[in-house]
């Protein structure tokens, strides 16, 4: 199976002489076609600065990242701005919604970008709406719906342009039990029925014991990760043991 993501010896140092901060010291990582990664450990362990320079949002010290045949490390901004909008699809934990525009618009903002065909931007628009089950309400506006159908409506925004890899930031940090679990559920049924290849991190063992692997931080460096064989239940179970060996406070990574 081919890789969308390679990351090799990956480093990220701030600040400067005297008063450096190494938030990654070297990580290599690799997610396969079709895979449900998550990504966890304590607060200050790594998992937010590896997501940024995985999206683009931030560059490595040194080190080389390639999405696809990509290596993004080394693309103008230009390019970069281009590359995020056609081949990375973005969940976050606030949902960046736009209020002045409906569901729909919302949805299909990527592709009007992209300046897509508009015949195939209805059919992509029906397609993803009826994937993620919000197709009743495409004409209203994100301050008219429930938390979890603003998160679907994110997630729909995030896989309509088909992307190479879907970047999730703690997609269920703002919704209540019920549609948390309704979103992971969706994400699950992406990743089973589209191929879709997922990266998600999250400080919830429940969230997390909707993907195929797990792969742990502590100290900016790669701790173990756990490859799900089981029931959802067991791997679960699996993840809390790993939390509880990484220590800290296990109210902040659990």
């Amino acid at each position: 199976m081919e890789n969308v993501l390679t990351a090799k010896n990956v480093k990220k140092v701030y600040g400067a002489r005297g008063n450096i901060f190494t938030a990654l010291t070297g990580i290599d990582l690799d997610i396969k076609k079709g895979e449900f990664v998550g990504i966890m450990g304590p607060s200050g362990a790594g998992k937010t600065t590896l997501l940024n320079i995985i999206s683009t949002i931030d560059t490595p010290t040194s080190g080389e990242v390639l999405i696809g045949n990509s290596n993004i490390v080394n693309m103008k901004e230009e390019e970069l701005s281009s590359f995020r909008r056609n081949k990375l699809g973005f969940m976050f934990q606030d949902f960046n919604l736009l209020d002045t525009l409906t569901v729909k618009e919302n949805i299909i903002l990527p592709l009007a970008l992209s300046k897509i065909n508009p015949k195939e931007i209805e059919k992509r628009a029906n397609e993803v709406s009826m994937i993620l089950g919000i197709e009743d309400i495409l004409n209203k506006y994100p301050y008219e719906i429930s938390g979890g159908q603003k998160q679907r409506t994110a997630a729909a925004r995030a896989i309509i342009n088909k992307p190479q890899l879907i970047l999730a930031d703690e997609p269920t940090g703002a919704l209540d039990s019920k549609a948390s679990t309704e979103l992971l559920q969706a994400m699950s049924d992406l990743n089973e029925n589209n191929d879709a290849t997922i990266m998600m991190v999250t400080h919830d063992a429940f969230a997390a014991s909707y993907c195929k692997r797990i792969i742990f931080i502590k100290d900016g460096s790669l701790f173990t990760e756990l490859v799900r064989s089981g029931s959802r239940k067991e791997f679960f179970q699996m993840i809390l043991d790993v939390l509880r060996t990484l220590g800290g406070d296990t109210s902040d990574i659990i």
